[in-house]
């Protein structure tokens, strides 16, 4: 075994030898050609090239598989700015929409009721939200105002669209938004156009659920979900969404505020009514003569 190895190596040797010295001289004489200036090297060199060049379109295959993925890549990000874009206009369309409609039914109003005095316009704090519970027992986000700010509990916040939640828990900077989809929520609604009432409960789904609904029967799928303002808690007339059913028949409602996406929300300064602790103070006061008793009205 060991005179059969020094064989073979005695005979390998000499053979890579004699085929580097075959690759060198190749080298060379490829070298030589192409640095010769003469017409018909020229020709040659021309004729070589045409014979090689197209054999190595294989070559080029993986490259340009490359460059075509690089391209299909930038498509797909001009495709997904584009589609951000798209959603984000549509985003506006639909406030637009929800803000024709409260117009044209204000409008509507005003027309048959000519003197009546309007509510003073809502003022609001914009704040920026910070974080969110990150539980799916707790629907609730944080938002970068507080009492600095003037927040109070109770006070109802929108994204720009449809209402989001209401506040409960204010610091000095910060104040925690219990959002419409939290378990602990429920907010009495009016379901137009039929003009029934009812309370949106919340239950922990992307969905919350109707519950204490005067007539199911006037009730159809898509009528708009508005709060009605009872309770003095929040303000009537804000867009909370509209009706759907579930699988299993039980109305819904499909929110149109985008939980998704909540990076600004607009805190609503809303001061309920005071109440009335005098309903007869309404009237007026009382003329001097009414304030008198009937023993000194007679005295006098």
């Amino acid at each position: 075994m060991a005179k059969d190895r020094s064989q073979r190596d005695d005979y390998t040797a000499p053979l890579r030898r004699l085929l580097l010295g075959i690759v060198v001289l190749c080298l060379l004489g490829i070298f030589i050609v192409w640095r010769i200036d003469s017409p018909r090297v020229e020709r040659f060199r021309a004729q070589v090239v045409d014979k090689v060049v197209p054999s190595m379109e294989w070559a080029m295959v993986p490259v340009t598989g490359v460059v075509n993925l690089v391209r299909d890549f930038q498509s797909y990000q001009r495709l997904s700015e584009q589609n951000r874009e798209l959603r984000s206009e549509l985003r506006l369309m639909r406030a637009w929409k929800e803000a024709a409609l409260q117009l044209e039914q204000e409008n509507a109003r005003l027309l048959d009721l000519n003197n009546v005095r309007l509510d003073p316009r809502l003022t609001y704090v914009t704040g920026v939200v910070m974080a969110d519970s990150g539980s799916p027992f707790r629907q609730s986000v944080l938002l970068n105002v507080g009492e600095r700010d003037g927040i109070l509990n109770g006070w109802a916040t929108m994204d720009g669209i449809g209402v989001v939640g209401r506040i409960s828990g204010v610091g000095a900077d910060t104040a925690r938004v219990i959002l419409l989809t939290d378990a602990s929520s429920a907010i009495p609604a009016t379901i137009q156009p039929s003009g029934q009432t009812a309370l949106i409960a919340g239950d922990n789904t992307a969905a919350p659920v109707v519950e204490f609904l005067e007539n199911r029967e006037l009730v159809r799928p898509g009528d708009r979900v508005v709060t009605s303002g009872d309770g003095g808690v929040f303000p009537g007339g804000l867009l909370i969404g509209q009706i759907t059913a579930d699988p299993g028949g039980r109305l819904r409602v499909r929110l149109s505020a985008d939980f998704e996406r909540l990076e600004f929300l607009r805190v609503l300064r809303y001061q309920s009514a005071t109440p009335i602790p005098d309903p007869g103070g309404i009237v007026g006061p009382l003329r001097p003569e009414a304030a008198l008793t009937p023993q000194e009205a007679g005295d006098g």
